[in-house]
Parts: structure tokens; sequence; C-alpha cells
């Protein structure tokens, strides 16, 4: 295969990811925190500083895939796949860590979670959408026998694999 065919095939590989990956990631990451809300609103379940911690890496999740697929240049495609994926293995280190630990836990208060969210000051600016009201161990609740926390866990996941495949793509 010559040289410029094989360019061809990486550009229109690249355009064809990128088609599928930010907007799956995006819609993932936005309707994740989207549940989380109707959750909290309409069906009273409080979240705890690890739930909160966990929609504010969904936003920026939604906000790195939104950004490649803005921009289809192959850096930004790296940038944000490589930012999409390193924040989604975070997301599932957090909601793994509170289905085994947290959860078990009687309060939030100080732990890294809290301080994070906290310390951004965005708890104070959408205290709607980021501020902790309960306790882990009152914010461990299932959703068809299965955690909340897991369910995050997969959510973080599935934006990790599509992450992983944009960003291959864009090298």
């Amino acid at each position: 295969m010559s040289a410029a065919r094989r360019s061809s095939s990486f550009v229109t590989t690249r355009r064809a990811t990128a088609s599928w990956a930010f907007p799956l990631i995006a819609v993932a990451a936005f309707g994740g925190v989207a549940a989380a809300l109707v959750s909290q609103h309409v069906y009273g379940m409080d979240p705890c500083a690890w739930c909160v911690l966990q929609r504010l890496i969904f936003v920026a999740i939604g906000a790195f895939a939104l950004l490649g697929l803005a921009w289809r240049q192959v850096a930004v495609g790296r940038v944000a796949g490589a930012a999409v994926l390193l924040l989604a293995l975070a997301g599932i280190a957090s909601a793994l860590w509170q289905h085994i630990v947290a959860s078990k836990s009687a309060s939030c208060n100080l732990t890294l979670a809290d301080r994070i969210v906290s310390g951004s000051g965005i708890d104070q600016l959408l205290p709607s959408v980021f501020e902790a009201r309960a306790s882990c161990a009152d914010a461990a609740v299932s959703l068809f026998g299965v955690s909340y926390a897991l369910w995050a866990a997969a959510l973080f996941a599935l934006c990790a694999v599509a992450a992983f495949r944009a960003f291959r793509t864009a090298c």
C-alpha cells in the first residue's frame, strides 16, 4: 500500500473513530450525571462526597469528549482521548473505593473525595448538583440489585474503552 493511501486510510479511520467514540463518551458521561440528578431530585437519593466526586469526573470526561468531537485534529484527539482515559481510570478507582470502603463508613468528612470537592469550590457554586448531602453509608443504594457505585464503575469503564480506541486511532 502506498504512503499516500495509508495516510488517507489513517485519516478516514481517525474520523470514523471520532465519529462514534467521542459522542458515545459524551452521552455516557452526561447521561450518568443526569441519572444521578434524577435519582437525587426525583427519588430523594442524596449523594455522598464520593458520589459528587464521580459526578465531577463525569462532567470533566464529557467536556474532554466534546473537545475531541469539536476539533477533529489528530493532536486534539490524542489529548482528549488521553484525558478521558485517565479521568475514566480515576473514576473507576473512586467508584470501587466507594463500593468497597466508603460505603461501610458512617462519614465521608475529610476523605479525599470531600477534600477535592470542597477544595474545588464547585459544591458552593452549584450546590444542587455538587453538594454532598448524605453520609457514605446512607448513600449506598442499589439499582436492580447492583450498587450505584458499580454502575458508575461500569460507565467509567465504557468511557475508558472508547477513549482508548480514540487515543489509539489518533496516534
